[in-house]
């Protein structure tokens, strides 16, 4: 007898009644009757982690968007339990648990609303993708306002749109295209004169919207993964970034000429071309710190080479770009060209460096170069390696800049401008697919 299992789990699934709740130290576990886990961490009186599993158990903790020394630590710390639902106190907020669905709400310690669940957690399986797709659904308060999500080229507030992450190589995007280059999955809520933040720690394909498709419900959801989510409050907005890169890390104080103008184009070449444009900035006294060098510098466009007919002393070149004032900044692509007699690539193959896909052989794909594989940077070998190949770049030439181009990873001429889903990663020793 044939039993179609697809009828039991098609449409929507929600967390039941709390079964168990339970507290560790800075963490709380609670379990519903169908077997929903809720973990809660306070890492801070003001951050909050929400990590959901419908396993029965968490995957191994691993997220590269962390600062693994990010401080942690609270000044109070208490819970309660009443008819209807579990108090979690802090010194700056106050979250309810509600015992009959596992739906939260946010308040401050004066009692002001903060966020509040609309139906919350929620899943669905996908047949398609192998894996639940995983929901969070929120209600938007009165007036409220939405910011973030890195580069999206349209309005600053993004109440009423609705946008993906998965980063994409869209060259000469224009206004509302989406999804771009770059994948945050943050965002700030404004509302009453009160910021929070919610930071979406999950690798696959997201989805952000805000009142969309229901005017007053604001949700993200995954296809696949975690439900795995921090949450940040303010009261003020530069107190939400500030929790939010102390939790993901800030970046290094750049030196002072990274800040100034930097020219750039496809391409400048040969040598007498740099040195032509370099001069006319000088010339017409127009302020110019850095000078870029696209793919047209390379031997066939392969990575850490040189075209010697087009610049036949890199080395010199530089330092009398240097001594006019300007630093010289140079391409990188991710994609290694398959060629027998290019030494980098014999190296990648020799140890097994490149992405496979998921029945065994190479990941290839079309880049600047023509067929190339791609080294697996999740392996941390690789990028051990790969860090090696910029000494004489930067420490014999003099570069003092990169350009990390096509690392979306961008693949030319198939329709998802990418790997197929079923490339296979390391991901630090967590293998994983692509998708």
């Amino acid at each position: 007898m044939i039993v179609n299992t697809e009828l039991e789990h098609k449409g929507n699934q929600f967390p039941s009644q709390i079964l168990h709740f339970t507290k560790e130290k800075d963490r709380f576990l609670i379990t519903s009757e169908n077997e929903v886990i809720l973990q809660i961490t306070v890492l801070r009186d003001s951050v909050l982690r929400f990590r959901y599993t419908t396993f029965g158990s968490f995957p191994k903790d691993f997220s590269y968007a962390l600062d693994n020394d990010a401080a942690r630590g609270y000044n109070h710390l208490e819970y309660s339990e009443h008819a209807d639902r579990y108090i979690i106190t802090t010194a700056k907020l106050v979250l309810h648990i509600e015992k009959a669905n596992m739906r939260k709400t946010i308040y401050d310690i004066e009692g002001n609303l903060i966020n509040q669940d609309e139906i919350g957690f929620h899943w669905e399986y996908s047949y398609e993708h192998g894996s639940d797709i995983v929901k969070m659904s929120k209600l938007e308060q009165k007036m409220e306002c939405y910011y973030g999500l890195g580069d999206k080229p349209t309005h600053f507030n993004l109440k009423g749109k609705r946008l993906e992450n998965w980063v994409t190589d869209e060259y000469a995007f224009g206004k509302d295209r989406d999804p771009l280059y770059k994948a945050i999955p943050f965002y700030i809520g404004l509302h009453n004169g009160l910021s929070y933040g919610i930071f979406f720690d999950n690798t696959f394909r997201t989805f952000f919207d805000f009142g969309h498709e229901r005017r007053n419900v604001t949700s993200f959801w995954a296809q696949g993964g975690e439900m795995n989510y921090y949450f940040f409050y303010g009261p003020e907005m530069n107190e939400v970034v500030t929790s939010y890169t102390d939790l993901t890390g800030k970046p290094e104080l750049p030196p002072l000429w990274a800040l100034g103008y930097h020219q750039s184009k496809w391409s400048y070449y040969p040598e007498s071309n740099v040195r032509e444009v370099a001069s006319k900035f000088r010339e017409l006294q127009i302020p110019c710190d850095a000078i870029y060098l696209d793919i047209d510098y390379m031997d066939g466009w392969r990575c850490f080479t040189w075209n010697k007919d087009y610049f036949p002393d890199p080395k010199k070149m530089v330092s009398n770009l240097e001594n006019d004032g300007f630093k010289t900044v140079a391409i990188i692509d991710p994609g290694i060209k398959i060629d027998k007699d290019y030494s980098i690539y014999k190296e990648a193959l020799e140890n097994d460096y490149f992405c496979k896909r998921a029945d065994g052989p190479l990941m290839r794909g079309k880049v600047w170069p023509g067929e190339c594989n791609f080294p697996d940077f999740t392996n941390p070998k690789v990028r051990k390696w790969w860090s090696g190949l910029y000494k004489e770049l930067i420490e014999d030439i003099g570069i003092k800049g990169v350009w990390n181009d096509m690392n979306e990873p961008a693949v030319m001429e198939v329709p998802t401008k990418t790997f197929p889903l079923d490339v296979r990663h390391d991901y630090d020793g967590n293998p994983c697919s692509h998708a």
